[in-house]
């Protein structure tokens, strides 16, 4: 039985295969699945319903199992920082600075051949997409 907080397969696998470098993008229920990610990403989909699951929820469970090195947000259609980012902030921890870029700079970046995996959650938040780099595993 495993003892990770973290037991979707496909999920596991996925991440699995990402290395220190790789990308990681846990996508809202509003971000283009099909169009906007990158050549090697394994899409994980974790979109049951409208709000379930929430980016939050998700990134909970990925900072129990992973480390991170960077990450992004996407601003909204004014150039304002999202609502929903404050909550990332707090859930990575002060540590590591989230950027913040604009919608298209966002989709340029989540389109790269280093996005390895791409969780669709349900949220129904706009621009509540967060792009991580993982980080190396201390022994």
């Amino acid at each position: 039985m495993l003892t990770t907080p973290l037991i979707h397969p496909p999920l596991l696998e996925a991440l699995a295969k990402a290395g220190h470098g790789s990308k990681i993008l846990i996508a809202d229920g509003n971000y283009p699945f099909a169009t906007a990610t990158g050549p090697n990403t394994t899409t994980v989909w974790l979109n049951v319903s409208p709000g379930l699951l929430t980016v939050d929820q998700v990134l909970g469970v990925l900072t129990q199992v992973l480390t991170f090195e960077a990450g992004h947000t996407m601003r909204d259609e004014s150039d304002q920082i999202a609502p929903p980012h404050a909550g990332y902030q707090r859930a990575i921890g002060r540590n590591l600075a989230i950027e913040s870029t604009s919608r298209f700079d966002f989709y340029d970046l989540a389109r790269g051949e280093d996005l390895a995996v791409l969780i669709a959650t349900g949220d129904q938040r706009r621009c509540a997409n967060l792009l991580l780099t993982v980080g190396v595993r201390t022994p």
